[in-house]
């Protein structure tokens, strides 16, 4: 079992994700039902919408009310915070982008444009190592590839300094399943999300994705585990 998610929305009133700290608080207890022991919270930061110190503000705000009722709830996975990055020009100078980082680490997530990608844009992503020595998680890679209609963006990805993240829902769907598996095979995913937003249509999911990938590529799990672990400097 993947004892991380990437990728969550878990954080109470912030974005589109849990309404409330109830809300938040049954999602850990699922995901914990599934073996999840660290789960990202990694709400949206949109720059054209908001500033780096009024985002920052309400995310301590909202981390602080759900870690203050988690305290009462033994058992729920441990809780990082970082933040889903809307990626925008000229991201790889802004210094703020290290208080976006998944806490404890050097890694913050970045969601690309549902566009295509420029060779400009991708310098972007190298940038952010070379500059600022934070390394990308490029979010749910699975959300651009068919409204980009191209397969090659994986590729592109392989050949920068990044990480990849995938959702549950590619190894789960049927349609995209052989998809999923084969980039995992050829290393050009790196880490799991659930994605989740609610406790339904967007529900914490990771375990169904993890029992797929156990099942048909356990090694390539078991590369997952440790680059988890890599990350969060257990290793």
């Amino acid at each position: 079992m993947s004892v991380v998610d990437f990728h969550t929305h878990i954080l109470p009133g912030i974005d589109d994700g849990a309404n409330h700290t109830a809300q938040s608080l049954e999602m850990l207890r699922r995901q914990a039902e599934q073996g999840v022991e660290v789960v990202v919270a990694t709400p949206h930061f949109y720059p054209s919408h908001d500033s780096p110190r009024r985002f920052l503000a309400r995310r301590r705000e909202s981390e602080e009310r759900l870690r203050a009722a988690m305290e009462e709830i033994p058992g729920l996975p441990k809780l990082l915070v970082g933040a889903e990055v809307y990626f925008f020009e000229g991201i790889s100078d802004c210094e703020f982008l290290r208080e976006m980082a998944i806490e404890g680490t050097d890694c913050v997530m970045i969601e690309m444009p549902m566009d295509h990608w420029s060779d400009r844009n991708l310098q972007e992503l190298v940038g952010i190592r070379q500059k600022l020595k934070l390394t990308p998680i490029v979010a749910h890679v699975d959300r651009y590839i068919r409204p980009l209609q191209t397969h090659g963006i994986p590729q592109r990805l392989a050949e920068l300094p990044v990480y990849v993240q995938a959702n549950a829902g590619f190894f789960e769907k049927k349609s995209t399943q052989r998809m999923a598996l084969r980039l995992l095979r050829e290393g050009k995913i790196h880490l799991l999300g659930s994605d989740c937003h609610n406790l339904d249509s967007r529900a914490p999911d990771l375990e169904a994705a993890v029992r797929i990938i156990q099942r048909v590529l356990p090694d390539a799990l078991s590369r997952i585990n440790h680059l988890e672990s890599k990350i969060m400097n257990l290793v």
